[in-house]
């Protein structure tokens, strides 16, 4: 006979919230992700294609992976630095780098994007400069790389920091008891230990490079066919009432965005979560 206590019967008021959770849940998220694929499609597979596979969309889909293939890297070297920094050393200034760190989750990405217009562009604080060094950065394919950098600069740091002091440093001080120099301890003790957290963070990373609207709509001048991305060229669809073919362009980023979640899944059923919970 099993010893297993039996499960209580649900209350009222948990199946009133089960109840409520999944309505809501079907109206705000299943119908309208449901929606873009049905209006994408339902002029028949051929007028499908067709949209997806017109110039400007096609260049606006290359220029969304290339986005994510330069920013996604570069912000994992820089999460894995920072993390590294903040917890294996003390020094003044620390817990102002942490804030640094995050702050771009508390800045809108239109004022971002402002910001970096001020900056950089033509009439901005250090514009006149670059362009005089033949330099011009705004409305560019740069601009958009640089604003993304910026936007998704904490997702991997700030998965990997409470792991990391969560983990301790013992490990990596006793493979440098054992002769290891700096890169092995990286490669063979550190990265080991960390490589779920940080590829969850550049999962989240590569989704948000992606997704990105407000800071490359400023700084990207969204020039047909050289300087927009995905998100902008579906904006510029629909603006244009080509609703087919917005849908259609919406369809490729939900997919998209669909594989982000099933490959984040994935790495939680390993046990990593946010703030690189194992």
């Amino acid at each position: 006979m099993s010893d297993a206590t039996p499960r209580p019967a649900r209350t009222g008021t948990e199946i009133l919230l089960i109840g409520l959770t999944l309505v809501l849940t079907f109206f705000i998220i299943v119908v309208p992700v449901a929606l873009i694929f049905t209006y994408a499609l339902r002029a028949g597979i051929g007028a499908y294609l067709a949209n997806i596979l017109a110039p400007d969309t096609l260049h606006a889909v290359f220029l969304t992976v290339l986005a994510s293939i330069v920013v996604v890297p570069i912000n994992i070297a820089f999460g894995v630095c920072v993390a590294w920094l903040v917890t294996r050393f003390r020094f003044p200034g620390r817990n102002l780098l942490i804030t640094i760190t995050e702050l771009p989750f508390s800045i809108s990405p239109i004022v971002a994007g402002v910001c970096y217009l001020f900056l950089y562009g033509s009439q901005g604080l250090l514009g006149p400069l670059l362009e005089a060094s033949g330099i011009r950065l705004m409305f560019t394919v740069t601009a958009i790389f640089l604003v993304s950098l910026f936007v998704t600069a904490p997702f991997v740091a700030r998965e990997l920091i409470p792991l990391m002091q969560q983990q301790g440093g013992d490990d990596e001080e006793a493979a440098l008891s054992l002769g290891a120099n700096g890169w092995q301890m990286f490669w063979y003790v550190t990265l080991p230990n960390i490589r779920w957290a940080l590829f969850y963070g550049a999962v989240l990373c590569n989704a948000r490079v992606m997704g990105e609207f407000g800071a490359v709509s400023v700084v990207s001048g969204a020039i047909r066919g050289q300087t927009n991305t995905l998100p902008l060229q579906i904006s510029l669809l629909f603006n244009d009432f080509n609703v087919a073919g917005s849908f259609a362009a919406a369809s490729t980023l939900a997919f998209i965005a669909l594989l982000t979640i099933v490959a984040k899944a994935a790495l939680e059923t390993r046990g990593v979560g946010t703030g690189g919970r194992h």
